[in-house]
């Protein structure tokens, strides 16, 4: 499902930038500029926030045209979400 709350948009993309490891699983990123999704802890260069998407699926992320990241690999490093994020 695409996120569209604008509150977690902005959680998600301070995650990102911040390549916080709790959030594996949780959501991600799709950049519109490239067609590609990563996971939170992607070490590739970051995008402008206006450029991404955030899913909560990976199957959501390729119905929508992204491709996998080859720098974080997002279908083969995809985790279930943390216990402590998961009770959020």
């Amino acid at each position: 499902m695409k996120i569209t709350q604008p509150e977690k948009i902005n959680e998600y993309y301070q995650a990102l930038v911040d390549k916080n490891s709790q959030y594996l699983g949780c959501f991600y990123a799709c950049v519109t500029s490239t067609q590609i999704f990563c996971i939170a802890t992607c070490t590739a260069r970051k995008p402008k926030k206006e450029n991404v998407e955030f899913c909560s699926e990976v199957k959501d992320a390729l119905d929508a045209g992204f491709r996998p990241c080859k720098v974080c690999k997002p279908t083969q490093n995809a985790h279930s979400m943390p216990e402590p994020v998961a009770t959020d």
